[in-house]
């Protein structure tokens, strides 16, 4: 018999959500429960089987419930890419997950991509594999050893991510199927609006937004 576990946690787990417009809603989760705490909701894929991963995977699907009470997590199925998605797209979404942190978008209209990552100075070592020449030129102005330069690294990576989410057919060049086309912008909101060209079998414009948090950031896209 399944124990009653709700009770014991509240919505302090919930780190950040943000409801884009009416159609459009995204989240956050701070792992902190069993197991026992997520499959009161969550069908669980018995093919993944260790327990963090599986823990990560039930706090993604346990956001879309929040998002939207009448998501369908039995419908799910999982791409040939690896791409998650439901047959008839009542909903698009996208999960991510990074340390103790749970992201997940939802939207009845609109394609979506989600990313976030925790900061640590590893991002420098592996910058090289996805920053394109504008997104140098733009981290040419913080020092090498500089927080806000590792953040906006971050933010990039992130980004990235978020868009290859968004295309879902993976085979993506992230330094030249991605680049930055203009300057990004910092809203009052602290929102960082970054305008890209997806140049993948055709040139599309889009924009990313970010947020910085502590640890970590996040980056979504939507059209």
């Amino acid at each position: 018999m399944r124990c009653n576990v709700t009770s014991k946690f509240s919505t302090l787990a919930l780190f950040y959500q943000h409801n884009i417009n009416q159609h459009s809603r995204l989240a956050i989760w701070r792992i902190e429960e069993p197991e026992a705490f997520f499959l009161e909701k969550v069908p669980i894929k018995q093919d993944v089987t260790h327990p963090y991963k599986r823990l990560q995977h039930l706090a993604g699907r346990y956001l879309l419930r929040h998002l939207f009470a009448d998501f369908p997590l039995e419908e799910i199925q999982v791409a040939d890419t690896r791409k998650p998605f439901l047959p008839g797209e009542k909903y698009h979404f996208s999960i991510s997950h990074s340390g103790n942190y749970a992201a997940a978008i939802a939207s009845d209209t609109s394609r979506v991509g989600i990313d976030i990552e925790l900061i640590t100075p590893r991002i420098e070592h592996i910058s090289h594999k996805f920053l394109a020449q504008p997104e140098k030129d733009f981290l040419d102005a913080y020092s090498q050893f500089d927080l806000m330069r590792m953040q906006l690294t971050t933010v990039i990576w992130s980004a990235k991510e978020a868009l290859f989410k968004w295309y879902g057919n993976g085979k993506v060049d992230f330094r030249q199927h991605m680049q930055l086309r203009g300057a990004a912008r910092v809203h009052a909101n602290e929102w960082i609006q970054l305008p890209y060209i997806f140049r993948k079998e055709i040139n599309q414009e889009v924009d990313l937004h970010a947020k910085i948090f502590n640890p970590l950031v996040l980056a979504y896209v939507i059209t």
